[in-house]
């Protein structure tokens, strides 16, 4: 097992993208294994350039998306992606993939953990995740479940942006300079071609909570992403 892990949960196939491919790329540059989990294609509800193509079936569709997602995550240094195909809009988040989540927890031992905001009125289904993967975090916790498997500790749980945060009553407490990695997370939202309307929109989100960054701070910073720590942070100097 890597001393530096981080999981990322995913509810869509690009979703770990758009929101979360800076923090992906800075902590993949400085050598830790980031695992990425996608527990949708998004092939309902995200892939209408796809469906707009002649003759386009469902495994067509997911086929795309997955391929769209590996591309990026070779881009950003994702050290394992994997695709769980639980459906989408809804998403079916069963038992048996419940447990495959806590089992993951308990592989890897992250040192954080990104997901989705707690509320999302345009989509459902993120919410949703963002509950159902901290409860599979809580049970990774819990020394009765499967006593054999090494407990997992408390690895801090930072919630990623919202499409539109306004709405969503998002506010972020912890903004994250991805300056220098901006580059490689451009390059990993062009390979999302199946929705290429929101490759400037997320381009504009990055240089917005950038500009809140070095307001924010003595540091010349240009892009950046947001996100909603949900624990106390443990430290060691308030400097």
């Amino acid at each position: 097992m890597a001393s530096n892990t981080a999981l990322v949960v995913s509810a869509h196939s690009a979703d770990f993208v758009w929101r979360a491919g800076g923090a992906i790329a800075l902590h993949a540059s400085r050598g830790w294994e980031v695992t990425v989990v996608c527990l949708s294609y998004g092939e309902r509800g995200e892939s209408a350039k796809l469906w707009r193509q002649p003759g386009m079936t469902l495994e067509r569709v997911k086929a795309a998306r997955e391929e769209e997602a590996k591309a990026a995550a070779r881009v950003l240094g994702v050290h394992d992606i994997q695709f769980w195909d639980l459906g989408d809009y809804p998403i079916n988040l069963t038992n048996e993939a419940f447990f495959r989540l806590v089992d993951v927890y308990r592989a890897i031992h992250p040192k954080f953990m990104l997901t989705h905001s707690e509320k999302d009125i345009y989509n459902h289904d993120h919410p949703t995740v963002s509950a159902w993967a901290q409860n599979a975090r809580i049970t990774a916790q819990a020394h009765g479940h499967n006593p054999h498997q090494k407990v997992l500790g408390a690895p801090p749980v930072f919630l990623f942006e919202p499409h539109q945060p306004e709405q969503c009553d998002w506010k972020p407490d912890v903004l994250l300079d991805i300056s220098p990695v901006w580059d490689k997370k451009r390059a990993a939202i062009e390979c999302m071609a199946g929705q290429e309307h929101l490759w400037e929109y997320y381009t504009r989100v990055a240089l917005q909570r950038g500009a809140q960054a070095a307001r924010n701070s003595d540091k010349s910073i240009k892009y950046g992403e947001g996100y909603v720590s949900i624990f106390p942070h443990v430290v060691e100097t308030l400097a």
